[in-house]
């Protein structure tokens, strides 16, 4: 430490050198083989020496190199998962029922977040593939369509599974969705029996995978029985709340206005209702409203919103077997390679319906 100009400088102190398991042998007077037998549970180690090691080690400050360990063993026990919005809803809930299995079957997960951009979504591909992680978990941002960011992990056999947000059938990789086409049939035949007649539609952008199913499902739903849907009552896009309130204004300042409405996710759902409040449409009697994902926030909102259940927790079930299958070698893998495996879901009815 000195001065300068009346402050005080203070010189950055030397990183100290960390103790390692030649030092613990020493200072116990034992080989550095026996601390590192100790120290791994090893059965032919004494329980009074494993004792005396880890209180040693523990004051010593003794970190165990687990990067140097995974470089020998040529396993990492990490898996890394990629996922596009850790605040989502579904993600929330599949990511705490994905760790707890992993964990449990002796696995650490790396969570990292895309926030939709392709560009860190590469970027973060190969970090992971660069940690040596032991397979890799994506949900796909909303504008990915070239996949050769991930061409590493195949060409190293390294278990790779896409669930919801998927690239399209036929790679090479474990693929794990929710059935959205189904889930946009159920939202359309419930809309039209409801007697919706003038339906509306605000959809995620065509190039993510789920919402060109939920699309699909939506638009064979009420062709089948006779309504088409009008292309200026269909808005794609992002699925915030502000671009919800944008869609709804512009539906609902024209002359003729909707009498349903799919929104393909919650958060655009809650919006409608908070609209329709503020312009006094009454709900369902004016509007039926149908959301996605079946969010906590739909029950409790007034009126509670109708939306389409996802299991997240059986999708993350899904996930999980496929992966300590693939890692483990085991004939519990319960998926081919490039053919998707597709979970159900299912409408839960309340009160805008």
């Amino acid at each position: 430490m000195f001065w300068i100009c009346g402050f005080y400088i203070m010189t950055p102190r030397k990183p100290k050198s960390e103790n390692s398991i030649v030092d613990i042998a020493k200072a116990l007077g034992i080989s550095p083989a026996t601390v590192s037998r100790a120290l791994n549970n090893n059965l032919r180690i004494s329980e009074a020496t494993r004792k005396r090691v880890k209180e040693m080690a523990k004051e010593m400050g003794y970190r165990h190199n687990s990067m140097a360990s995974s470089l020998r063993n040529r396993r990492s026990n990490t898996i890394g998962l990629i996922v596009p919005r850790i605040s989502m809803y579904f993600h929330a809930f599949f990511i705490t029922s994905l760790q707890r299995q992993l964990q449990a079957a002796g696995y650490n997960l790396m969570i990292c977040q895309s926030n939709d951009s392709v560009k860190l979504e590469k970027e973060l591909a190969n970090s992971l593939y660069s940690a040596r992680v032991d397979a890799l978990v994506v949900s796909l941002t909303l504008y990915t369509e070239d996949f050769t960011h991930f061409e590493g992990f195949l060409k190293q056999g390294i278990p790779l599974v896409f669930y919801d947000r998927v690239p399209p059938e036929g790679t090479p990789a474990y693929i794990i969705k929710g059935d959205d086409y189904r889930g946009g049939l159920l939202a359309g035949n419930h809309l039209i029996a409801a007697g919706c007649r003038r339906i509306a539609y605000i959809s995620g952008p065509p190039s993510s995978s789920i919402y060109r199913e939920r699309t699909r499902g939506f638009q064979d739903a009420l062709a089948k029985q006779g309504t088409a849907l009008r292309e200026e009552w269909v808005h794609q896009h992002e699925l915030t709340t502000e671009n919800a309130w944008n869609s709804l204004r512009r539906l609902f300042d024209g002359e003729e206005v909707p009498d349903g409405l799919f929104a393909a996710n919650d958060t655009t759902a809650i919006a409608a209702v908070e609209f329709a409040r503020e312009r006094g449409i009454r709900i369902p009697e004016d509007l039926r409203i149908i959301g996605y994902s079946n969010d906590p926030r739909t029950s409790i909102i007034t009126p509670s919103i109708t939306s389409i259940e996802q299991y997240p927790n059986e999708m993350a079930d899904k996930v999980a077997e496929t992966l300590l299958g693939a890692l483990q070698h085991t004939t519990g893998v319960p998926i081919e390679i490039g053919t998707p495996v597709v979970c159900p879901v299912d409408l839960v009815r309340r009160m805008t319906t």
